[in-house]
């Protein structure tokens, strides 16, 4: 059901966390999981007794040395976040999240990116994101749990399968590019954008998070990618 969709930990302090995390996607159905950098060796006995029974989910975790690496493959990526930024990426709750990526196309992996225990992500992390998840917790206690909100957003995945109801409609018709083929347009419209003296690497304002932004909410599919890359080409050629 979920074969498409990835849990990203990333820098997770606390092995019992990964464990934890494990049982909760296990519960809904989610499979895929994927530790960027955990800060103690994995695996780890305190992950293992915290799964309680989803021991394959841990067995079959991708462990990487970068967020690059994790999202490599996947054409959407969301990041949960509980800061507001001056430049806002789209805002959803997990209900929304949920009724969202159940409209997207098999054939599109999605990423869904938790930060660290006690500071979450970080900007630049977060300005990988296509879309944002915020959990609306009570104001006078915030503080929610790494698994608890892996749960909670994990809950609504499953009900958006099962219900079927109130779905966003999806303009996806094509295959989207992916985090990987994104991150060289964007080192390649980097340099371009130097070479025409658009951008001064000296003083780079927020040149390249704007782009990257626009961008991002645009969603590139792989065909429009394409273009731009052969447009920059030949842009290079001048």
């Amino acid at each position: 059901m979920f074969a498409n969709i990835k849990i990203v930990l990333v820098e997770t302090s606390h092995p019992g966390n990964i464990g934890a995390t494990a049982r909760a996607m296990k519960t809904m159905g989610v499979t895929q999981l994927s530790l960027v950098n955990p800060q103690k060796q994995f695996p780890h006995v305190e992950a293992t007794a915290r799964a309680v029974g989803a021991d394959d989910i841990l067995v079959n975790a991708q462990v990487v040395t970068s967020l690059d690496d994790a999202l490599a493959n996947c054409a959407v990526i969301i990041g949960t976040s509980a800061r507001l930024r001056r430049l806002t990426i789209p805002l959803l709750d997990s209900h929304e999240c949920a009724q969202l990526v159940s409209t997207i196309p098999i054939d599109n992996n999605i990423a869904i990116i938790f930060g660290r225990e006690n500071s979450g992500l970080t900007n630049d992390e977060l300005n990988r994101c296509h879309y944002h998840i915020h959990i609306p917790t009570a104001p006078e206690y915030t503080s929610l749990n790494l698994a608890a909100a892996v749960q909670i957003v994990c809950y609504e995945l499953r009900m958006a399968q099962l219900n079927k109801i109130d779905a966003i409609e999806s303009s996806i018709t094509e295959p989207l590019a992916t985090d990987h083929e994104i991150q060289l347009f964007y080192d390649r419209l980097e340099k371009t954008l130097i070479k025409i003296d658009f951008l001064d690497p000296e003083v780079p304002r927020k040149l390249m998070p704007r782009f990257k932004r626009m961008y991002n909410r645009i969603q590139l599919e792989k065909t429009e990618l394409d273009l731009l890359m052969g447009m920059l080409k030949n842009i290079n050629k001048l």
